[in-house]
């Protein structure tokens, strides 16, 4: 069945006041005419989650099942504010101004200066009646009992419900700013912040069907970001979990950058030190899967989880060990850019994959569309809603973007990158289904052909023809200075 016609089917009911008012960007372009009920939409993103952690997620690996997987889902780079701009946003890095975690090119700060925060899928779901939800995580830099433009414990425009910290990556002794009013929580084991956040959301839920409201509900945690902290119940689980060794653990690139080249193989200290990494990271994702599944199940309750599209992602990926690194990101590798993005609900094929080449940038335009507007043109980024059945467009950009600003020493940055973990300089990078092309700004260039190099292993960019290193050359320069649905979706071609 096609999709537009699932979502008439949506027992949920837009507002008169909202449809009067139009859309405005991610916003999005105003409505011509008055749009048919649309889906809930349930959001969780999660932060520095690789893709093989999904092998301890019942739940999520259940939404497989479910739904559809992207399996050329790309980040615009490997670190969490330039990532999480481009996805309340629908644009790159260079139309946010949000290359890093801090000031003066990134953070909270540069966001909020920029005017992103008037141009989000908040904002225009808002305006088109639905109940919005933001809990966890928001953005670095941004703290609960903050002031900004005069207005104490600051929430952004576009949020009925604002539950979100500061530095909640220990889990544990933290503030919320809820809803204007800032709350601490101490080290009892029900101030674990990740269970706090689904018992908000599924109390969200509750309350926006009561209201017979549709809603948008984005729940973005800490876990499994460092230190990675288990719920009470998970503390004593894995401990015995063995390390995976990809074909890429302790090995680098054939000709890697100068930023790379000539690692030494690891120790048995690091590899001690990565193993028991590991074992927290999954430790610390059974919380997510458990919230996961109680979101469904809250859903299912009330009577609309047929009626919500619901998502999961992360904002960005994670290395261990692999190219002889120690656990970090913010490489160009699949490792740190490629992650997972699973849908399920009303229209979205079930047990489906897709290897259409998708970015962070689209998520902002598909929400819009799913909530019944036109994505704004001036977005990067274009609806995957097309996609949900399993096809795709002929006109589909066949290439991502990443940008990354580095090298990262910030000491005020919580994502400063480790002793031995890998911190590249500047470079912009595009990925396509089959190939990685990474432009370091010092000159250096990688090329792997994953379609025969998977692990990408073989940088080969030496025997590249001149022709093929000048179309490289000018799908970047077009991709890294475009604006705009159409002028970017052109120069992804």
């Amino acid at each position: 069945m096609p999709f537009a016609d699932v979502r008439r089917n949506v027992p949920l009911w837009l507002g008169t006041a909202a449809l009067a008012a139009g859309l405005v960007a991610c916003d999005s372009a105003p409505s011509s005419s008055s749009p048919p009920r649309h889906p809930n939409i349930v959001w969780v993103l999660t932060d520095d989650l690789s893709s093989d952690l999904v092998n301890y997620m019942p739940h999520v690996k259940e939404m497989r099942k479910d739904g559809l997987s992207f399996t050329d889902y790309t980040v615009t780079d490997s670190l969490c504010c330039p990532s999480r701009s481009s996805l309340f946003t629908g644009k790159f890095p260079h139309n946010t101004g949000v290359f890093t975690n801090t000031p003066p090119d990134g953070g909270f700060q540069t966001f909020h200066e920029k005017g992103n925060e008037s141009k989000t899928f908040a904002t225009a779901l808002q305006k088109q009646g639905y109940r919005t939800a933001m809990m966890g995580k928001y953005l670095n830099g941004y703290e609960p009992d903050m002031t900004v433009d005069g207005e104490k414990n600051y929430v952004p425009p576009g949020w009925n419900e604002w539950d979100v910290a500061g530095n909640g990556y220990k889990e544990y002794d933290y503030t919320l700013n809820q809803n204007g009013r800032t709350v601490g929580y101490q080290h009892d084991p029900e101030d674990y912040l990740t269970d706090v956040v689904s018992g908000k959301g599924q109390e969200f839920i509750e309350k926006s069907v009561q209201d017979k409201k549709p809603f948008v509900l984005d729940i973005s945690t800490f876990a499994p970001h460092g230190p990675a902290t288990p719920a009470p119940e998970d503390e004593d689980r894995f401990t015995d979990l063995k390390l995976p060794r990809p074909p890429a653990f302790d090995r680098t690139p054939t000709d890697a950058p100068q930023w790379l080249k000539d690692k030494k193989s690891f120790t048995p200290r690091q590899i001690k030190k990565i193993t028991k990494t590991y074992r927290k990271r999954v430790r610390a994702v059974q919380a997510v899967d458990r919230m996961i599944g109680d979101l469904q199940e809250k859903l299912k309750k009330e009577g609309v989880y047929d009626d919500t599209v619901f998502a999961f992602a992360s904002d960005n990926g994670f290395h261990m060990g692999q190219y002889r690194l120690m656990p970090g990101k913010q490489t160009a590798f699949d490792t740190d850019v490629n992650v997972p993005l699973i849908v399920t609900g009303p229209g979205v094929a079930r047990g489906a994959t897709t290897d259409a080449v998708a970015s962070n940038i689209d998520i902002c335009p598909t929400f819009t569309e799913l909530g019944g507007g036109e994505p704004d043109p001036r977005a990067d980024g274009r609806s995957l809603v097309p996609l949900f059945e399993g096809e795709t467009p002929e006109d589909w950009p066949k290439t991502a973007l990443v940008e990354h600003h580095g090298p990262d020493n910030s000491p005020k940055d919580p994502d400063k990158p480790r002793k031995g973990s890998g911190n590249p300089p500047s470079y912009e990078a595009l990925r396509t289904d089959r190939y990685t092309y990474v432009a370091y700004r010092n000159g250096a260039h990688e090329y792997y052909d994953r379609a025969k190099d998977p692990d990408m292993l073989h940088n080969v960019y030496a025997r590249l023809s001149s022709e093929t290193k000048a179309r490289l050359t000018s799908t970047l320069e077009k991709m890294r200075d475009c604006a705009g649905s159409k002028e970017c979706g052109a120069a992804a071609g």
